[in-house]
């Protein structure tokens, strides 16, 4: 059983790792070994890479400008409709009183 917690990597270190996979003429599972990572952790950091080079490893806490908009996107419509459930409440009760 291992007693190693899961290791945060830095943005840095990670394109470094990707620029060493590509460039680096040794295989990926070559690099992995030398920088004491799995290469299925390698292989998907060259695929986020790839995917989005601007955007790739954003970091702990922060989001990808899209990630951010929809974060937003979210919350607005959850003050929307909570507005929306008032106004529905307060037109029911109004709606009692007038009878």
């Amino acid at each position: 059983m291992s007693t190693k917690g899961r290791r945060l990597f830095s943005r840095e270190f990670k394109l470094e790792a990707v620029r060493l996979a590509t460039e680096g003429g040794k295989p990926i599972t070559h690099v992995a070994r030398d920088l004491d990572i799995k290469p299925a952790v390698l292989h998907s950091w060259m695929r986020q890479q790839r995917r989005k080079p601007d955007e790739a490893f954003p970091g702990n806490g922060n989001l990808s400008a899209s990630d951010e908009e929809i974060r937003r996107l979210r919350r607005e419509l959850a003050r929307v409709s909570e507005e929306r459930d008032i106004l529905k409440k307060a037109t029911a009760f109004f709606a009692k009183e007038s009878r």
